[in-house]
Order: C-alpha cells, then sequence, then structure tokens
C-alpha cells in the first residue's frame, strides 16, 4: 500500500470519487425518508400501506385488465380486472366528442398548432423566437377556423347601449340599483362579445372565403364539440384571455382614479362573490336579455367569455398581491428617473410582481382549467359528460371507474404540466428556492 501512494508524483493522484453516504439515490433517501425518527416511522408506514394497496392496484388496472371485449359482461367473462375495452370502444367519443369523424383531423392539426403557438411563448431561447411569436399571435383565428369553420358575425354596438341607457334611467328613477348594476354587467358582456366579432371578422372573414370556395371546407356546429377538445379550448382560452384582463384589472383596483378604481373593485368583488355555475347559467339562459332583439350568440363563446371574466377577477388579486409586495421606493425611484406611470408597470413594477404571483397564477389557472367540468350543467358534452353518455349504454353499465379514471388521468397530464412548467419558471427567475 505504501509503495503504492508513492507510486504518484505530489500533486498528480487521481481524484477519487465521494462517499457513497454524500451524493446520489443514497442522500436523497437519506434526506428525504429517514433523516428523522418521526420520517422513519412515516416512511415505514407508507411502505406498508403500499405492500397492502399496490398489489391489488396493480392486478386490478393492468394484470387482470381485459382490454378488448364487446360488452360488459364479456369483460367479466375474461378476468375480473378493469374493463378497459370500454376506453378503447368509447374513446373518439371522449376526446371529440360528436364532431364528426371525417372531419376530426381538424381538431388533431389545431392541438398540434397550438403545441407550436405555446412553444416561444413558454421558453425564450427558441430559435427565431420573434417568427414563431407572430404566429402565435394569428393562432387564436387559425384555431376558431379550423374547430368551427367559416362564421358571421352581426353585432351593432349602438344597438346594445342605446336600449340600456332607457333601463338605466329606468333602474334609477325607479331606485333599482341591482337593476341598474344588472343593465351594465349586461352591457359589458355585451361590449365584449362585439370587441371579439369586430376583432375577428376581418381575418376570418378572407380566410373562411379561401377555405370555402378553393378547398370546400365545411362549417361545424359548435354542439357537435365536446369530449376533452371542449376542455382544452375552454381552459386554454380562459388562461390566455384572463391574464391580461386580470393585470389591468389588478392596476385599475390600486389606480388612483376614484371612478376606476370603483369599478375595478366591483367588478372584482361581484364576479369573484358569485359561483361560477351561476355565471354559466347566466350565459346559457338570461343573457339573450340584455342583447337587442335579433341578436344571437354561439352557448359555446358566452361560455368562452364568463369562464375568462371569472378566472380573470381571481387573477386579479393574486397580481395585486404581488404588485403590494413591491417596496415603495422602486416605483418612486422610477418617478426620479422620469419614467411615466406605464413605462414604471411595463419596465419595474409588473416584472417584479409577476414573478412573485408565478404561484398563485399557475394555481388559478389549475383550477380554471378543471372548472371547465362544469359546462356539463348547461347541456355541453365535455370529457365527463361523454363519459356519462358512454355508460348509458346497456352494453356497458357499471363500469364508472374506468371512465373517470381515465378522465382524471387526462386532467393530471395537463395540470401536472403546467405545475411542472411554474416550477421551472421560478427556478429560472429565482423566485423561490431550487427544487
Amino acid at each position: 500500500m505504501a509503495d503504492t501512494a508513492q507510486s504518484y508524483e505530489p500533486g498528480t493522484h487521481p481524484d477519487l470519487p465521494p462517499p457513497m453516504a454524500t451524493h446520489g439515490p443514497v442522500l436523497w433517501i437519506r434526506k428525504n425518508l429517514f433523516s428523522s425518527p418521526s420520517n422513519i416511522f412515516l416512511t415505514l408506514v407508507s411502505a406498508y400501506l403500499l405492500y397492502l394497496i399496490l398489489p391489488g392496484a396493480l392486478n386490478w388496472a393492468f394484470f387482470d385488465a381485459v382490454w378488448n371485449a364487446g360488452s360488459r359482461e364479456e369483460c367479466r367473462a375474461i378476468a375480473g380486472g378493469a374493463c378497459w375495452a370500454l376506453i378503447d370502444v368509447r374513446f373518439s367519443q371522449l376526446i371529440y366528442g360528436f364532431y364528426p369523424e371525417h372531419l376530426r383531423w381538424r381538431i388533431d392539426l389545431a392541438a398540434v398548432l397550438l403545441i407550436l403557438a405555446l412553444v416561444p411563448i413558454l421558453f425564450d431561447k427558441i430559435p427565431s423566437r420573434g417568427r414563431f411569436l407572430i404566429f402565435s399571435m394569428i393562432y387564436p383565428v387559425i384555431a376558431f377556423i379550423l374547430l368551427i369553420g367559416p362564421a358571421q358575425f352581426n353585432m351593432d354596438l349602438p344597438g346594445i347601449f342605446v336600449p340600456s341607457f332607457q333601463e338605466y334611467l329606468t333602474a334609477l328613477r325607479n331606485f333599482h340599483p341591482l337593476a341598474f348594476l344588472w343593465t351594465l354587467l349586461g352591457d359589458i358582456f355585451g361590449a365584449l362579445f362585439w370587441l371579439f366579432s369586430w376583432l375577428v371578422y376581418p381575418i376570418a372573414k378572407p380566410i373562411g372565403w379561401l377555405l370555402v370556395e378553393q378547398f370546400g371546407m365545411e362549417t361545424v356546429e359548435t354542439t357537435k364539440l365536446g369530449g376533452f377538445a371542449l376542455n382544452v379550448v375552454i381552459g386554454v382560452t380562459g388562461i390566455v384571455a384572463s391574464l391580461p384582463l386580470g393585470i389591468l384589472l389588478a392596476l385599475g383596483r390600486r389606480s388612483d382614479m376614484p371612478i376606476v378604481r370603483t369599478l375595478c373593485v366591483m367588478f372584482i368583488e361581484f364576479i369573484r362573490g358569485v359561483p361560477l355555475i351561476t355565471l354559466l347559467f347566466v350565459a346559457s339562459t338570461m343573457l339573450n336579455y340584455f342583447l337587442p332583439p335579433g341578436t344571437t350568440f354561439d352557448l359555446i363563446l358566452r361560455v368562452l367569455i364568463m369562464v375568462t371574466i371569472f378566472s380573470a377577477a381571481y387573477i386579479a388579486e393574486v397580481v395585486r398581491g404581488g404588485l403590494q409586495a413591491i417596496p415603495k421606493g422602486q416605483i418612486e425611484a422610477a418617478d426620479a428617473m422620469g419614467l411615466r406611470y406605464w413605462q414604471s408597470m411595463r419596465l419595474i413594477v409588473l416584472p417584479q410582481a409577476l414573478k412573485i404571483s408565478i404561484p398563485g397564477i399557475v394555481n388559478t389557472f389549475v383550477g380554471l382549467f378543471k372548472d371547465s367540468t362544469l359546462v356539463i350543467i348547461i347541456g355541453l358534452t365535455d370529457a365527463l359528460g361523454s363519459g356519462k353518455a358512454s355508460l348509458s349504454d346497456a352494453k356497458w353499465q357499471g363500469l364508472a371507474w374506468e371512465i373517470y379514471i381515465f378522465v382524471a388521468i387526462l386532467f393530471f397530464i395537463c395540470c401536472f404540466s403546467m405545475s411542472r412548467y411554474s416550477i421551472y419558471l421560478e427556478n429560472k427567475l429565482h423566485t423561490g428556492h431550487k427544487r
């Protein structure tokens, strides 16, 4: 041993690997599972519970499962595990709803383009990111045309407000503040509808004409859109549209202008004080009462706007918390540098506030995506609605576990992905501890 040690000149001895207990899986196990007596006890209890539960769950879900069968009785005759044959038979309905089968490629293409549109927004080291961002900006119009096809938007903005002005006077004359607020809310919704129409129509009209006249593209009724695709449409639209609206509401609530601050406070508190189900019922049954006679809007479009403003109210409070965490001295320093209000907000205040608010914002988005299943209450057939329709078939009755587990897996993949991206963004911006 001494001879071996003397065979190396000073400073030339090779580095030895660190001890096993100071790195790798051994260190992780010691720190997370056996770091204290209480952790050791909980680890052993958890291992025992997994020993009791896991074998039976694996047998039911995989080893004794039936993957090909024509009915529930055939599944039970083959084995006593999960009957995943139901998912195989009803997969298209769970994903696409009642969308025409020969046009489902349009949903697939819209999903692929959605990923391409999100990549330059979520990651800043993409080559030619600026060009991809242009595509991300026009993607909503492309997706709308792919999913629904060419559509006409007829909305007369003066027709919304002229009748309502008389209703305002009537409400004030009769001392009905609730009627006044209700009419105001209806006008807000109508204005949002009008804005959406006039933003989309100039772009969608020529593209739609080209697709119809030259390629014979079919228009699909929105009632055919369903399944998990409907959940994705509602979730993504609500997330993308509610973030900028929530930021504006947060800034308005902290504004020095009394009228702006009062309107933002009333809007936020009213929306946050009403269940989403109530707003969906308003969108599906009562909203037409606030629109001029003959004006019709699709139910899904109404739901999208309701979900957006509901999420925006919660985003506003999350962002307001981030704004309050910014030291007042930074705003004063921006004023001393001669920056205007919007310059200081865009360059100094909002970037820091949004960093602080990342966990709360993503938490709101996850909740919004899961709340998209509430549309089943107003007659839209989302993933849960498609699952219930599948269970109504006499051949597959009694297989609710398989349906709900499959739908839960779909939502878990999406929500877990949002959660992991939130952690990635926090670590990248150094707003939280490393994980």
